[in-house]
């Protein structure tokens, strides 16, 4: 298990936003993934996904990782932002915008 947390804090740490996901953002493969890459695209933000459905270490060690049992899970400047659910409310009152904007992402 430390290998998996170790290739995930790298993969956070590499990139400002990442998304774990089922599936990639060219081909979401559930409906909260596709919100979250449909939010990110709309809002022009350049991130990097995780498809973790071709990684079951990766899907079970995120969710370990975060302590957040579901995916998608959003990630900026190494900090663990939320799900579908959480993504959408803070897109909704603009607070995903400031946020993204305080970590000079957006």
């Amino acid at each position: 298990m430390e290998d998996v947390k170790k290739r995930i804090e790298e993969q956070v740490k590499a990139n400002d936003v990442v998304l774990y996901m089922k599936g990639d953002k060219m081909f979401p493969q559930c409906g909260f993934s596709k919100a979250v890459v449909d939010i990110l695209q709309h809002m022009k933000v350049n991130f990097e996904t995780v498809d973790v459905l071709s990684d079951f270490d990766i899907r079970e060690g995120i969710k370990a990782y975060s302590n957040w049992p579901t995916l998608p899970q959003l990630y900026v400047k190494g900090e663990f932002i939320g799900g579908c659910d959480i993504v959408r409310e803070m897109y909704q009152s603009g607070e995903l915008e400031t946020l993204l904007k305080e970590s000079g992402v957006h």
